[in-house]
């Protein structure tokens, strides 16, 4: 099936849907089905985007500009995950009390208005990583249209582009929390800490980054392709200094570059160390 045709296909699942409330982030994958059921639900759509300590600064305004390009009905609402200990104490399944949260206002808020359903825009992509999410998602019946029309990241983009979606080409969005080891408690210092070192590099020019906290040293990932912008002139020299005003000791370039869920990599190397030792006794 062509991304043209998975397009039809995710139209007409949400046309049959009629209502929805639709939880937007602002990145690409929330965009692209926004503009889709903006298109077949008009009036009878609400987006929902969530406010905390965790969701990057400056996206908002963003968000609030393209729901309003759409004429759609945009909710703020705010979410309060460190006050939940079960998040704070950053366990692997982390995102599951997050999006847990999420869906709970949500569901309150589809049956006040009496909606039956709740869409998020998870792609067939984000069946491979881990994400306990999805297990928050199953529990309040949330659907993921993408994920049903066999869309995946590529397609997203592709899509978006040939729709002149302003996110088509935008770096991929991830909660702060993303930044920090599982098992290393999640505050609002660390949050801000790591704010405030990747807008610094991008205010350089850096498009997709990720400073990664581990204790009294920052991780920087970058697309392979701006390594060369990093270790021009004086701008390594720049990026260590600043990291290191913000409390870093040491900063350290990944040179495995940017990567979507590289705080996974360790569940992922210690599930197979188990099974092959399963396998060895």
């Amino acid at each position: 099936m062509t991304s043209e045709q998975k397009w039809d296909r995710l139209r007409e699942l949400l046309r049959e849907m009629k209502l929805a409330v639709l939880a937007y982030s602002g990145g690409v994958d929330s965009s692209l089905l926004l503009r889709a059921a903006s298109e077949v639900m008009g009036p009878h759509l609400i987006a929902v985007t969530a406010v905390s300590e965790t969701y990057p600064q400056g996206e908002l305004e963003a968000a609030q500009a393209f729901v309003r390009s759409l004429g759609v009905t945009h909710r703020i609402i705010h979410t309060r995950e460190l006050d939940n200990e079960q998040f704070a104490q950053n366990p692997p399944e982390r995102c599951f009390h997050c999006k847990n949260e999420l869906f709970q206002k949500l569901a309150h808020l589809a049956s006040t208005e009496g909606i039956p359903f709740i869409l998020d825009g998870s792609n067939t992509d984000d069946l491979n990583d881990h994400r306990p999410g999805r297990r928050a998602a199953e529990a309040f019946s949330v659907r993921s249209p993408l994920v049903e029309a066999g869309i995946d990241k590529a397609e997203v983009r592709r899509l978006a582009s040939l729709l002149n979606l302003p996110q088509w080409d935008k770096p991929s969005l991830a909660c702060l929390s993303s930044r920090i080891p599982y098992g290393t408690r999640i505050t609002r210092d660390i949050l801000d800490r790591v704010q405030q070192a990747e807008n610094f590099l991008h205010g350089l020019g850096f498009r997709q980054v990720r400073v990664r906290h581990h204790g009294d040293t920052a991780r920087i990932e970058l697309d392979k392709n701006d390594f060369s912008q990093l270790l021009t002139g004086d701008v390594a020299d720049r990026v260590t200094a600043q990291l290191k005003e913000l409390g870093y000791t040491y900063v350290s370039l990944d040179l495995a570059g940017y990567r979507t869920g590289s705080m996974n990599e360790g569940i992922k190397q210690s599930s197979q160390e188990s099974v092959v030792g399963s396998q060895e006794k």
